[in-house]
């Protein structure tokens, strides 16, 4: 059975493998032992490991001291993992990799016994769904590093797609010299013949997904993102939690549909709770996380990010442009939430993104930002430091006008 195993590890190796290596890659060596990788469906996990696999054994498809399976191959099936690991173990395996873990029963019991019995062996999991991936992964909290992968940025949509090796910049370094960066990126750019802001456009409307190429009709790109998110709602969720009821998946899918069609979306719990029959603020606050964590929605507090620590939401988003798109639809689209939508997800991965009392968002306690179209005025937050504007339409900026587009290029 290891003998098909490697068969198929082989084969994947081969389909998978990608000449563009996802900034996640380079920034995370996965230099422990264990390491488990979450993430919404869709953002390129898969790439992710078949990458490192070739990385740790240069261009070696052929190697027998790693092998990649899918938990969910009928190969797989009817076998436990430890003891297909141990078998590999024995014959001199080094690096171990299952996938789309959280569709195998009881994978965190069979992870930790692996981890347990064999020191040498290196191991790294992925699971589609980060609702099922982190859950389990409390049982392997003293053993396992866990990581978080998200879509891709502006920045990597764009050397994807032309070729170009481009920089990343901390938010400080764009708040500090925007002009000059902009300068830059936009210089780098003439000999491939594209412009920043037609670039921008693509990105917003399909870049988010690395697999977006796969598809010439965006109708049939933005269909396979409304049935990654019924996934996860209708399966994942089920499964982790099957104390739930098929009338409590009904209101959390009912929920959705009330954010979508408002976003973004300022909550009155109140009004909710009575809309979609919830007995209690808590009960919603825990539907809310649930699409949070599911990389469905994001969600911007007051006090701290999101609804981790179960913190009333001030403005609720869509994830990302892509789902606006895919779940909204291009008639009933507000420029304006696309563009707060943009500014969110690439920077609440990376600082801390909380609700201020002026301007649209504070980042890591310091930094205002007030987003807008190239008309977008100074003046709700000139009487703040450490206030800028995050303009769309501008290809460079000037003093505390930042084109909103740069803020792709974060790391």
């Amino acid at each position: 059975m290891l003998e098909d195993l490697f068969s198929l590890s082989q084969n994947f190796l081969t389909i998978y493998n990608r000449q563009y290596v996802r900034y996640f890659i380079k920034t995370h060596p996965l230099p422990n032992r264990f390491s488990i990788i979450g993430g919404q469906r869709g953002v390129g996990k898969t790439t992710a490991i078949i990458q490192f696999i070739l990385r740790s054994y240069p261009g070696d498809l052929f190697t027998p001291k790693a092998l990649y399976i899918q938990a969910d191959h009928f190969l797989v099936a009817g076998q436990r993992l430890y003891e297909i690991a141990e078998e590999f173990y024995n014959l001199g395996g080094e690096l171990i990799c299952f996938d789309e873990i959280h569709k195998y029963a009881e994978w965190a019991g069979e992870l930790k016994s692996i981890h347990d019995t064999f020191p040498k062996l290196k191991i790294i999991a992925s699971g589609s769904s980060a609702l099922e991936v982190y859950r389990g992964s409390h049982d392997l909290s003293r053993r396992a590093v866990v990581y978080r992968m998200f879509g891709m940025s502006l920045r990597e949509y764009i050397e994807l797609t032309t070729g170009l090796e481009l920089t990343a910049f901390t938010l400080e370094e764009v708040v500090k010299n925007h002009p000059a960066l902009a300068l830059e990126i936009t210089k780098a750019l003439e000999p491939k013949k594209k412009k920043i802001l037609a670039l921008f456009r693509e990105y917003l409307d399909f870049g988010y997904y690395p697999y977006f190429f796969e598809y010439k009709d965006k109708r049939l790109f933005y269909l396979t993102l409304e049935q990654n998110i019924r996934t996860t709602l209708e399966g994942d969720l089920l499964t982790i939690y099957p104390s739930l009821s098929g009338n409590t998946i009904k209101k959390i899918k009912k929920l959705l549909a009330v954010v979508a069609a408002a976003v973004p979306f300022t909550p009155d719990l109140k009004k909710i709770k009575t809309l979609l029959d919830i007995g209690d603020e808590r009960t919603l606050k825990t539907y809310l996380k649930y699409l949070e964590d599911a990389g469905v929605i994001l969600t911007v507090s007051a006090k701290d990010r999101g609804l981790r620590s179960l913190a009333k939401p001030e403005k609720i988003y869509l994830n990302n442009p892509n789902l606006i798109q895919a779940l909204v639809g291009s008639s009933s689209m507000n420029k304006g939430n696309i563009r707060e939508t943009f500014f969110l997800n690439m920077v609440q991965n990376l600082y801390d993104v909380t609700f201020p009392a002026k301007g649209d968002f504070q980042v890591s306690n310091r930094y205002i930002f007030e987003v807008g179209g190239p008309k977008k005025t100074y003046d709700q937050i000139r009487d703040l430091p450490d206030s800028y504007l995050a303009v769309d339409d501008l290809e460079r900026g000037i003093g505390n006008r930042i084109p909103l587009w740069l803020f792709g290029f974060l790391y």
